[in-house]
């Protein structure tokens, strides 16, 4: 097997609250292979998005490594969706796409013509001209795929992307990821408190627990894509996983109910 693109390795995170050293993250390892779809699940405040930020550069590990395959040319390392779009509301679409790009050494042809490219992925071509206001929630949540796919990242990292959105518009969200994972190749990290979803989506499901948030389990997903969300297959495979889950929750007496 070749080398992990994303290597974790002992990681552990303090920080400082009202005078006292709070732990958020204990002697975690995880490795992520390149091109695999990984869930991470677990109660609020296990940890999950604390991963990501460590991942991005946004947060220091108290100790531990992390190793990152360098991104080949032409490619952004990581780029990272949030749980909200945060849009800015004075700027057209194309220009929200745009700009993560502005960092970059690109003319604005250049900036210009990916926004573009990476909005025709998410299906919004045509709404380049319109304002932030004028879209649905689920259309601002493309136009923030959008940005991070205009960076042609090698991994994309995101943080309960589709939580805040109705049930239709996450399922179609979800689909359309997933087309666009198999189309690029890409490496995606996905953290989601959703067990459902982190099945239907993921090669692999892990779960945080504890106080400090430590690796409980890790469950590989054996059914290929395109998954049928509602097959009685995909359904004992979710029950599987929870059941796993629930198992090393109940024995690290983690107060997390599934």
């Amino acid at each position: 097997m070749t080398a992990p693109i994303i290597s974790i390795k002992d990681l552990c995170l303090s920080f400082e609250r009202d005078g006292l050293q709070t732990e958020v993250l204990h002697a975690l390892d995880l490795d992520v292979q390149a091109g695999e779809f990984l869930a991470i699940v677990g109660a609020s405040g296990v940890g999950k998005s604390t991963v990501l930020r460590v991942l991005m550069g946004l947060a220091q590990p108290t100790s531990g490594t992390v190793a990152i395959q360098p991104a080949a040319a032409g490619r952004t390392a990581l780029a990272l969706v949030f749980q909200d779009s945060r849009l800015l509301p004075w700027r057209r679409v194309g220009a929200n796409a745009a700009f993560g790009l502005e960092k970059l050494n690109m003319s604005r042809a250049e900036r210009r013509a990916r926004a573009l490219r990476a909005l025709a992925q998410v299906g919004l071509r045509d709404f380049a001209e319109r304002w932030p206001h004028q879209l649905s929630g689920g259309q601002r949540q493309r136009v923030s795929l959008a940005r991070a796919m205009a960076l042609n990242p090698a991994i994309l990292l995101m943080d309960e992307p589709f939580s805040a959105l109705d049930v239709a518009t996450r399922e179609t969200l979800q689909d359309e990821l997933i087309r666009i994972r198999t189309e690029t190749g890409m490496t995606i990290i996905f953290v989601t408190h959703d067990i459902d979803e982190a099945v239907y989506l993921a090669d692999r499901v892990v779960a945080l627990g504890g106080v400090p948030g430590e690796l409980r389990s890790a469950v590989s997903i054996s059914a290929s894509h395109p998954r049928n969300r509602g097959s009685l297959a995909l359904a004992e495979i979710a029950h599987d996983v929870k059941a796993a889950i629930s198992a090393e929750a109940a024995a690290n007496r983690d107060d997390w109910v599934i």
